[in-house]
């Protein structure tokens, strides 16, 4: 693995929400003023993904006292604490940047149908557990000899067939 991918595969989070444009999330995010350090939740529609891997980006969109805010964050930061989706959106665009020109109820998106809120999460990289290896071996071990078994069972199924087509044919004639 080259330097550069291997640095940024250390970087990625294990495991990250299941984002889609159109929906209603809630980003809790670290901030830092000072020396306190505190959650801040920042809650809006998701109005565009980019990018992959470390740099996987989504915008997110609210109204504040009447003003449109947009906050750009890394799916993969150490700043974004947890993402929890509060309404399936629907949309039919890859980014929604016509909801900047709406306010109101029209600038939000429909809801989808019968769609469940779940805290789905797609695993972007798998957590080694110590301790593994130990009962890969032991399962090695035994593999060969039921892989045996079913080799000579699946031979005397291949008997019995080919005498039963035998039978047939013998049967026809």
């Amino acid at each position: 693995m080259d330097i550069i991918k291997s640095i940024e595969h250390e970087q990625l989070k294990n495991k990250i929400p299941e984002l889609r444009v159109g929906d209603t999330v809630k980003v809790h995010a670290k901030v830092k003023e000072g020396n306190r350090e505190r959650i801040q939740v920042f809650e809006g529609i998701i109005i565009k993904k980019q990018g992959g891997g470390v740099n996987e980006t989504f915008t997110v969109r609210r109204i504040s006292y009447g003003v449109g805010v947009e906050k750009t964050f890394l799916v993969h930061s150490p700043n974004v604490e947890k993402v929890e989706v509060t309404r399936v959106g629907k949309a039919r665009r890859a980014k929604l940047y016509y909801l900047r020109d709406r306010v109101g109820k029209s600038a939000k998106t429909k809801e989808k149908v019968g769609a469940r809120i779940e805290t789905r999460e797609i695993t972007v990289k798998e957590e080694v557990v110590p301790g593994e290896n130990e009962v890969t071996e032991e399962v090695e071990e035994v593999v060969p000899e039921v892989v045996e078994e079913a080799v000579v069972e699946e031979a005397k199924v291949e008997e019995k067939t080919e005498e039963k087509v035998e039978e047939k044919k013998e049967d026809k004639e």
